[in-house]
């Protein structure tokens, strides 16, 4: 029996997932038609407003991500859907209303608007409390017939201790069975017997030799990408007369592109700097109260081409700090600061940089100066970060931490740049909203300070 649901795990999954989403909207549509009961009855209403919450509930998982029990944490799932819902119920909502702005109701406005935002919002706690049951009980029946993957960690030699972290996150999905040195005379019959293995720092001829040897005995793989892997991602197959090519071109935004992402930039920067001003403001007495210096932070950075240009945030740590990176309980650090680290408020004079040019709201985040030269020596391929403009938030800040290794942020970030489109960016700045629900995740901070002295920026 076991082995039959193991089989169907997929079909499993799609059903709770169709389930999920029918008691989503059933709630939603439930709860409102106690003053609108046209919206559960044969009616154009009904047509309207649930073709919205349809079209919207997809489009908005498609952004922050689906219920994909077995593959992602049950935290990060809940998340996302509520996310998800929460847009998909206020459009609704709003179309809800304009349905009801009609002849019927002799163009009046919508009689019972504070009850039903009432409602709304009861609905959403109840919809939260579904996703949290759906989520939390999908795993444990997912993980009744599905046992972990066995696993082999293959080292070309260095430190471990970052990989065995990131796989120990999921004790569910993949069990290390042991770790095995490259040139072990063994190593190709340990790869028959497990169904993953993980490559850490192995060279690209015995990476190759690996990864045909598991495609033969259907064997997973995972391995830490380089920059020419990031670049065959994106590659097409291309057929000169009979002759099979991969065909890895050059990307450049278009006129149109760099058109359409300007245009953005400038009206989301205005947009963002009227609706948050109060909230600017406050920040900005905070720091001013408590301890009296500067509130603005100034510092030379990279961006598009290697230009230097001179960045705002607000000033988190106490005057004329050390210029190098935060480290686990950081003395430099203000109370206020503390707070406007935590929530990403500090960066939110960026805005006025966006709307000079020097920014955009998605790129690669811009390093200081210094760092750009040592980085460089290390990574010759981080300059290729400048091919785009530096941004306020982007792929390795949705992906990753303030942590994260450089390597690894590197090569988010010419992911972003092989894979851009504007549909990247608005998704990118969708799901910038999780990153201040995980703020204690995604703003650790470093455990050694002669590394963080080494990788990255001080405010």
């Amino acid at each position: 029996m076991k082995e039959i649901l193991f089989k169907c795990r997929k079909s499993i999954v799609s059903l709770m997932k169709l389930l999920l989403f029918m008691a989503l909207m059933g709630i939603c549509f439930g709860l409102l038609s106690l003053h609108n009961p046209q919206i559960i009855k044969m009616s154009r209403t009904a047509a309207v407003t649930g073709l919205t919450f349809v079209v919207c509930g997809l489009f908005m998982t498609h952004i922050y991500g689906t219920y994909d029990i077995g593959k992602r944490k049950s935290r990060p799932i809940v998340h996302s859907l509520t996310l998800s819902v929460m847009f998909t119920d206020l459009l609704t909502f709003v179309m809800l209303i304009i349905m009801n702005m009609n002849e019927v109701n002799n163009n009046r406005m919508y009689p019972y608007l504070w009850e039903d935002l009432l409602l709304l919002l009861v609905a959403l706690i109840l919809q939260i409390f579904c996703i949290v049951i759906f989520t939390y009980g999908g795993h444990a029946i997912y993980f009744s017939f599905t046992d972990p993957e066995r696993c082999l960690i293959v080292t070309g030699g260095g430190d471990l201790r970052n990989l065995r972290r990131g796989i120990g996150k999921y004790k569910k999905q993949y069990k290390v069975e042991g770790t095995i040195e490259l040139g072990d005379p063994n190593l190709y019959e340990a790869i028959e017997k497990v169904d993953t293995i993980f490559l850490n720092n192995v060279p690209e001829d015995d990476k190759n030799k690996i990864v045909s040897f598991c495609y033969q005995h259907m064997v997973n793989v995972f391995y830490t990408p380089e920059v020419v892997d990031v670049v065959n991602l994106h590659s097409r197959l291309a057929v000169l007369d009979d002759v099979s090519m991969i065909a890895s071109e050059v990307k450049e935004l278009s006129f149109e592109q760099r058109l359409i992402k300007r245009t953005m930039d400038i009206v989301v920067s205005m947009i963002g700097l009227i609706i948050l001003s109060p909230i600017l403001l406050v920040c900005a007495a905070a720091i001013k109260i408590g301890d009296g210096g500067t509130v603005l932070f100034r510092q030379n950075r990279v961006t598009e081409g290697g230009r230097i240009f001179t960045i705002y945030k607000f000033r988190t740590m106490i005057e004329h700090a050390d210029q190098h990176l935060v480290t686990d309980h950081d003395s430099r650090i203000t109370k206020v600061g503390h707070f406007l680290r935590k929530y990403r408020l500090d960066e939110l004079p960026q805005l006025l940089n966006i709307l000079k040019g020097d920014m955009s709201l998605v790129g690669p985040r811009p390093e200081m100066t210094e760092y750009v030269y040592v980085y460089s020596e290390t990574l010759p391929e981080f300059l290729y970060r400048h091919r785009v403009k530096a941004g306020l938030t982007g792929y390795a800040q949705i992906t990753g931490k303030y942590n994260t290794s450089s390597k690894d942020k590197l090569v988010m970030d010419l992911m972003y740049i092989e894979s851009f489109s504007i549909w990247n960016d608005v998704k990118i700045l969708f799901q910038t909203v999780l990153v201040l629900l995980r703020a204690d995740e995604s703003t650790a901070a470093f455990d050694d300070d002669e590394e963080a002295k080494r990788r990255g920026e001080s405010e």
